[in-house]
């Protein structure tokens, strides 16, 4: 398991852990603030985890706040303060390692707090690598990946098929809608200009490489909207603002099957993430309780296959993916839906989480000032 801090595992209490590895109902009433993207994603994190929890706990109400874009200043500012507002909170990995090793997020006893598998498995083993920081719960494996429309005129009925595309404005012309960050937008700018995909952060990781990759998203800059919510590029799409777009595949999962609107998945090196929960450190002890107790709930095997009812992302429990199954509401297979099914996965690129947590900043600081050129 990769890790990138080993502090001493601090604020259990024996009770709580008891408490969380039981499962128990929790008696006296309690509010939990749990943070998330809000969308499709809060939507089914409601569906498959706070409802049946409330349910099984009726002291308990869940508040859902959609602040997880803004997690990490956010929760360094609340830790200062000493006034700790939040009690879980929805993150990918690079804030999970960045909150981890400053102390802002508690360490997880993973086999003692969370559920085994069915069989006995312990959530070590279930979870696998998914478990890249001590800090970090998994929940799900997504992609950002691209979707399109394809009912442009000026394509002359030709379909994107390839990343490449996206930096093809003479034979794919219109406006794209791209993060307002560096992470994944680099990556797909150096695969567009024929890098060999397992040299992607090799060539990243140099000056020359940085400079090659704002040289080719230079190239379609001035078609681009820049979004800051994943649920910006479904919205411009269906509005035709935008003919094609990154978000994360749930998202244009909704957009496609429930939305019925005519829009495709451009697959061809989707980027691979996880993401999952952290603990805020410095919680009081009833609270901690708590939320532990709700974590040993919402990521056990079933909860975690559960989430998939809702959305196309794919359960980060080894033992989940077989109990993943129909759409609850559109009655359709998810598993073809699902980012890391063979058909859809033939190009992917796992981003590089520890290569993002030591360069996020000193990149994401040059994408402002390349943005303002």
């Amino acid at each position: 398991m990769k890790t990138h801090s080993k502090r001493v595992l601090a604020g259990f209490s024996a009770g709580a852990l008891i408490l969380a590895g039981a499962g128990a109902a929790l008696a006296a009433e309690q509010d939990l603030t749990i943070v998330s993207w809000g969308g499709a994603y809060t939507k089914s994190q409601e569906n498959a985890y706070h409802k049946p929890y409330m349910e099984k706990n009726p002291g308990v109400r869940i508040v859902n706040d959609d602040s997880s874009n803004e997690a990490l200043p956010k929760l360094r500012a609340q830790n200062e303060a000493g006034n700790i507002t939040w009690d879980l909170i929805d993150v990918v990995p690079a804030a999970a390692i960045a909150a981890c090793d400053e102390g802002i997020a508690m360490e997880i006893d993973f086999d003692k707090v969370l559920a085994p598998a069915p069989d006995g498995t312990p959530p070590t083993k279930d979870f696998g690598e998914a478990l890249v920081s001590p800090c970090f719960i998994p929940q799900i494996v997504y992609s950002t990946t691209f979707g399109f429309r394809t009912d442009v005129p000026e394509w002359g009925g030709r379909e994107p098929s390839s990343i490449k595309d996206v930096f093809d404005l003479k034979k794919f012309p219109g406006k794209r809608s791209l993060e307002k960050r560096a992470i994944n937008n680099m990556e797909w700018a150096l695969l567009a200009d024929g890098v060999d995909p397992a040299k992607v952060y090799e060539v990243l990781d140099t000056p020359e490489g940085v400079d090659r990759a704002f040289a080719k998203l230079d190239t379609i800059k001035d078609e681009v909207i820049w979004w800051a919510s994943g649920s910006d590029t479904p919205d411009r799409l269906a509005k035709q603002e935008v003919v094609m777009g990154s978000t994360y595949n749930g998202r244009l999962f909704a957009l496609i099957e429930e939305e019925k609107q005519p829009v495709k998945m451009l697959w061809d090196w989707q980027i691979f993430e996880l993401d999952g929960w952290i603990v805020p450190a410095g919680l009081p002890p009833a609270r901690q309780q708590a939320v532990l107790d709700y974590l040993y709930f919402a990521t056990d095997t079933q909860r975690l296959a559960d989430q998939a009812k809702w959305i196309s992302y794919g359960p980060a429990r080894k033992s989940s993916a077989p109990l993943v199954g129909k759409h609850a509401e559109l009655g359709i297979d998810m598993a073809p839906h699902m980012p890391t099914d063979p058909n859809n996965a033939k190009n992917t690129l796992y981003n590089n989480i520890e290569w993002w947590a030591d360069h996020q900043d000193e990149l994401n600081e040059r994408f402002a000032a390349w943005l303002d050129q």
